[in-house]
């Protein structure tokens, strides 16, 4: 009754959302590494922020005057908290482009060859409807 269809998408269209969507690691260091190193990263400053809390409300044990209560607290909020975040990878596209560039500076010889594939890569760019939906012409 109320089925929707998707309309199907050629394979330039799903070349096009793949430069777009996926994602490449440029960070250089092995890809597998960040399962590890992201808990790793995650957990030090957790820690860092813990063990600077407890040393200044060791500090604070014994009698409560209102004084010593406001410098501890002073002491506790002026440092600020080590955090960690997390960096998105590169586009796909991004990526692609920078190796095709890189490698035409390395290899005089094919430059032409890496120029070309360097304008179907950018002519892959987002079209208009009155471009219509093929690929770039060959």
């Amino acid at each position: 009754m109320g089925e929707r269809r998707r309309a199907r998408r050629t394979p330039q269209e799903k070349k096009q959302l793949s430069y777009e969507h996926d994602r490449r690691n440029n960070y250089g260091g092995n890809d597998k590494g960040s399962r590890k190193s992201v808990r790793r990263n995650k957990r030090y400053p957790n820690r860092s922020n813990r063990h600077h809390e407890r040393q200044v409300l060791d500090a604070a044990v014994g009698s409560v005057d209102e004084r010593g209560a406001d410098v501890v607290e002073q002491t506790l909020y002026v440092k600020r908290w080590r955090r960690w975040r997390k960096w998105p990878d590169i586009p796909l596209a991004v990526h692609v482009t920078a190796a095709l560039e890189r490698r035409q500076q390395l290899e005089g010889g094919r430059a032409g060859q890496l120029e070309a594939s360097l304008q179907r890569l950018r002519g892959r760019g987002r079209r208009g409807p009155e471009q219509g939906n093929r690929g770039v012409p060959r």
